[in-house]
């Protein structure tokens, strides 16, 4: 493990012609030192934070079998439309003063489009003058023009999940596929934009569909990768599985670190399933966070996340950031 982590500070990079086994074979506190050495060597001891706002909640027309927002399921979930551009900015400027580094707009559905698209649009523009912080954007698979026009609005990074590996995407999706999501990072790379994405862990998919998820994110040059650990919701098609250990967390956030080293390895729902919200995580290879009261599914108050990460050798002071 001492020689592999050496080769990879040194510029190895893990791909799928490498044995990857000891990725599972390892101790489990063996192989979280040396992610968290790695993590050290690449992103230094600077927390990266965003925080995010569900701009426009359910209907959505997508199958997605986590979602509690899918119109196909029954979540009983609080649907609207484009939200108010103050009550955006309101979010955004609360969020600054806590100390967070960026902050994105989330909507649900296939693609944000029409009135509401140009509403976002309006709404960046407004972030962008009267804000600080980076912006991302998570509008679904957009277009190619719609890109662009983000691009001018102020946004600087889109988020666009994979969600599991190619192999087991059919299983959790069917009314957009796996392609359609590498196409959507690929426009998004080529107008520009930085791109955050990552995926689910726990919704019954196999440890190589992990490793397999992480080649894919480092094969598309992903620069901020967040990991979601289930929260089971009821109504969905997955409400009765069962939620994912810490330990096999913590090993997954390792093996993100292992293979996509330089790149921000981000905590986001599900933290609750882990001790002090993660606090072995951010030793185990992750060093940035999706914080906030905004999140769709449980998340962690921003000043308690900051006191947690201060506490274990972090900092996450503005200034350090990108």
């Amino acid at each position: 493990m001492e020689n592999m982590t050496r080769q990879i500070i040194e510029g190895k990079r893990l791909t799928r012609s490498d044995d990857l086994s000891f990725l599972l074979s390892t101790e489990l506190s063996e192989l979280t030192r040396c992610a968290d050495s790695l993590r050290k060597h690449f992103s230094g001891h600077h927390a990266n934070l965003c925080s995010i706002i569900n701009g426009r909640s359910g209907r959505c027309s997508e199958d997605c079998k986590f979602c509690a927002q899918s119109a196909h399921h029954c979540t009983g979930i609080r649907e609207y439309g484009f939200l108010d551009k103050a009550r955006i900015l309101a979010e955004c400027k609360h969020n600054e003063q806590q100390g967070v580094h960026r902050f994105a707009i989330v909507t649900a559905g296939r693609r944000l489009s029409g009135d509401e698209f140009e509403k976002a649009l309006d709404t960046y523009r407004t972030l962008s003058r009267e804000s600080k912080v980076g912006l991302c954007a998570s509008l679904g698979l957009l277009e190619e023009k719609q890109f662009l026009k983000l691009r001018e609005a102020g946004v600087t990074r889109y988020h666009a999940n994979i969600e599991t590996s190619k192999r087991n995407f059919k299983n959790i999706c069917t009314t957009h596929t796996f392609e359609d999501k590498l196409e959507c990072i690929r426009r998004a790379k080529a107008a520009g934009f930085e791109v955050c994405s990552g995926g689910i862990i726990g919704m019954g998919e196999s440890w190589e569909d992990r490793i397999d998820m992480a080649l894919t994110l480092s094969e598309l040059g992903v620069s901020s990768i967040p990991i979601n650990a289930l929260i089971p919701i009821k109504g969905t098609p997955l409400e009765n599985i069962q939620r994912i250990t810490e330990p096999d967390i913590l090993r997954t956030v390792a093996i993100f670190r292992f293979i996509v080293p330089q790149a921000d390895i981000r905590l986001a729902a599900g933290r609750d399933l882990m001790t002090n919200c993660g606090e072995k995580a951010f030793l185990s290879g992750a060093n940035s966070a999706i914080t906030g009261d905004m999140l769709t599914t449980s998340g962690n108050r921003i000043r308690e996340d900051i006191a947690m990460l201060d506490s274990i050798g972090y900092s996450t002071g503005r200034e350090n950031d990108e």
